[in-house]
């Protein structure tokens, strides 16, 4: 009985409820910052020494292997490491090899069997590429695996797939051929791992049989996030026998675009209608006018199983929401408000800036470091150090210096060009020898016939493109220059074939890069800067290019830092000091969202994740005239304001205080704000492909002018760079 007490004295009324329960299926719906973690520690604890089930009873299953192995940490701590001994919990990737490795005859597979990551599996496919003759610049590796994963994940084998397109049927076959090599050689990507293992519980009765016996208790944490095969998985491994309890929140479902499928749950209650449904309302993180407001605002999604949160520990502050003038004053007054917070005692480490998209960190970056605050970009890296700025920049130092060597290699074979490793490493021996730079080696080598004609020929046809990107180029500013050049280098198609919300990710971040310079471009250029050791009046070039190499150094090495994150790497996560920025339509939610409802719910969920990561002060912003793109825009205030309480909210723009009598402005966008919608898109923009009926297929690379005058300059991949008007073209948008 005492034992009995020690186990449940830590938890609220309706956390024992969960922890306790005698109903075979469970749902445990649990709210951030409700405890969850809690729960399934206790759970797990009572049903070893409350119901004396044996340890190897226990199957649970989390999404990281960092809760993994909080989570063992508990148990161990609350029931002692003889109770733990024997239970198996970890991921879903973690627990199906550990039985895979354990029937491994059974699944057809050798006992070595060997895991694979992605990057090997885009090795694996481009060896299937180079047996069939596909052109690797006509087709994605890294999108077919990760066309293959998909399939995977969704319990689909090479021969089910009914394609829809050519690109499909290509995919099917590459499909094929890369799970029989997988096969053959004992391989197994992370995907096969669950899909392996549903496929053997279906074919084994004895397997099936044998974790039917065994685990009798199956737990299941952040249930929203799982996929269509995992749920299959636990259909089979649950059986008529065992007892389940999920815990998850749908009002926290974000990732769908990597699989994860909210109606999960929902799917759960109908397969198993007498599921007993737990609701932990209550929040032990935040104040209640930041759970007002979550509530309100995911209160307007049609598609949840309800719950509502509340608080014992009082109102709070009101809600801080600032309407800057552009996106510079909004990040200043966020810097300026945290190092307000930091003087008042709190530390840096305490203030998160939460963003919908990786390429808003960098006007936040800059403002931050001008104002001499610390920060860190949570779970990603400084803007002008990610890999496809930072490869655009190479093709400008290189541009405009032939003997950049460090540009030179970042450069030559990105995009990929066919130019191997043995040709530059004689490219890398003849410049040692000779004490000359990368780029005048090639052209010692191309001049003396000292390589082989294809050798030459890879080489020529490089040091040819950058000639032709910097005639291009040379009399342009440098925000025009970098335009350029991501689009006529290849930089962008090559990141045009990355799939999903990562390829996406890299090409905003070169888009905002192109801002930046501009940005830096009308800053500067009626001032004079000098080099710090030499004094030499620096070019507005020159100074670009030592800004974004100081401004990707490694700051001070500190522990207390502000945290620069999306909204996506937030969940799980809490701050006293939350920033939330960029509230606009089209930014977040973002505009891809805007026509979907299914789209736009997850958006609204993604705000109340955020704003749900708030303990003590919420601060939202978003800016009159936003920099995107390259052009300035007058964006509506994000819809997802309206739908807050108004007097949980303390408004104040760059003009000052907002009365209340005005504060039902953001209920009504067209009268609010009557100037601020989109330009109309035609569709011509930079970058776009063409069709032309004399010339061919082609790229905008220049846009000048409005409607009847509008010109497009576009470079013809057989007839060169023309300009041409748009109305009298009869060009086709590819």
């Amino acid at each position: 009985m005492e034992m009995n007490k020690s186990l449940l004295k830590d938890l609220n009324a309706e956390q024992q409820n969960a922890a306790t329960t005698d109903n075979q299926y469970t749902i445990v719906l649990a709210g951030a910052g409700s405890g969850k973690t809690r729960v399934l520690v206790h759970r797990i604890a009572w049903l070893c020494i409350e119901k004396q089930y044996s340890s190897g009873s226990i199957f649970a299953v989390t999404f990281t292997n960092k809760a993994a192995a909080e989570m063992q940490e508990r148990i161990q701590a609350l029931v002692g490491e003889s109770y733990f001994n024997g239970m198996w919990v970890g991921t879903f990737h973690g627990l199906t090899h550990r039985l895979l490795r354990m029937f491994s005859e059974q699944a057809k597979l050798p006992p070595n069997f060997q895991l694979i990551d992605t990057e090997d599996q885009v090795r694996l496919i481009k060896r299937i590429f180079r047996e069939l003759k596909i052109d690797e610049k006509q087709w994605s590796a890294k999108q077919c695996a990760a066309f293959i994963s998909a399939q995977k994940e969704k319990g689909i084998r090479a021969e089910d797939i009914v394609p829809e397109d050519p690109k499909q049927v290509m995919w099917q076959t590459i499909y094929h051929d890369y799970q029989v090599i997988c096969d053959k050689l004992g391989y197994l990507d992370f995907s096969e791992l669950i899909l392996r293992t549903y496929e053997l519980l279906c074919r084994d009765e004895e397997v099936l049989k044998y974790c039917h016996h065994r685990f009798c208790n199956i737990l299941i944490d952040e249930f929203q996030d799982t996929n269509k095969i995992q749920y299959r998985l636990l259909q089979k491994l649950t059986g008529n026998t065992a007892n389940v309890m999920i815990v998850g929140d749908d009002d926290q479902s974000i990732y769908s675009w990597r699989g994860a499928n909210a109606d999960n749950l929902q799917l759960f209650i109908n397969d198993y209608p007498e599921t007993e449904i737990i609701r932990l309302e209550q929040n032990y993180r935040s104040t209640s006018n930041i759970l007002d407001a979550a509530n309100k605002l995911i209160a307007q999604n049609t598609k949840r199983l309800g719950k509502n949160l509340w608080t014992e520990s009082g109102d709070g502050e009101q809600i801080l929401l600032y309407v800057g003038y552009n996106d510079v004053d909004e990040a200043r007054f966020v810097a300026n408000q945290i190092k307000k917070r930091h003087q008042e005692g709190d530390n840096y480490s305490s203030c998160a800036i939460l963003y919908r998209s990786n390429m808003q960190s960098r006007i936040l970056e800059d403002t931050l470091l001008q104002a001499g605050l610390p920060y860190q970009i949570y779970g990603s890296i400084r803007f002008y150090e990610r890999q496809e700025v930072k490869l655009a920049l190479a093709y400008l130092r290189l541009l405009h210096d032939h003997n950049n060597d460090m540009a030179f290699e970042a450069a030559i074979n990105t995009p990929t060009r066919g130019i191997g490793s043995i040709t530059l490493d004689r490219v890398r021996s003849v410049a040692k020898q000779h004490g000359i730079s990368l780029w005048d080696a090639c052209l010692t080598l191309i001049q003396t016939n000292a390589l082989s004609e294809r050798q030459c020929l890879g080489l020529s046809r490089f040091l040819d493109l950058m000639e032709f990107i910097f005639d291009k180029v040379e009399s342009q500013p440098i925000y025009k220059q970098l335009d350029l050049i991501i689009k006529l280098s290849g930089i962008l198609q090559m990141y045009e074939q990355e799939p999903g919300i990562k390829g996406q990710s890299r090409l905003e971040n070169l888009e905002e890069l192109v801002s930046a310079a501009e940005q830096f471009y009308h800053s500067a250029e009626n001032t004079v800067i000098e080099d710090s050791k030499t004094g030499k009046p620096l070019t507005v070039l020159e100074s670009f290019l030592a800004y974004t190499s100081l401004e990707s150094r490694d700051l001070v090495n500190e522990q207390d830092s502000v945290q620069l994150m999306t909204l996506h790497s937030a969940k799980g996560l809490e701050f006293d000091n939350v920033f939330i920025v960029g509230l606009e339509d089209g930014i977040f939610p973002d505009q891809r969202s805007a026509q979907d409802v299914e789209k736009l719910e997850e958006e609204r969920r993604l705000a109340y994740v955020g704003i749900t990561r708030a303990r003590k002060r919420l601060t939202l912003s978003l800016a009159e005239i936003r920099r995107l793109y390259g052009r300035e825009e007058r964006n509506l205030p994000s819809r997802f304001l309206s739908e807050l309480p108004v007097d949980a909210l303390n408004q104040i723009s760059h003009r000052g205080a907002i009365k209340s009598s005005d504060r039902n402005e953001y209920r009504d966008y067209k009268k609010a704000y009557p100037k601020k919608a989109r330009q109309i898109d035609d569709g011509y923009k930079l970058g776009r492909k063409v069709l032309h009926n004399r010339f061919g297929e082609g790229t905008i690379v220049c846009i000048d002018g409005e409607g009847e005058h509008k010109r497009a300059q576009i470079a013809f991949v057989n007839e060169g760079v023309k300009w041409l008007v748009v109305k009298l073209a009869n060009l086709t948008l590819l």
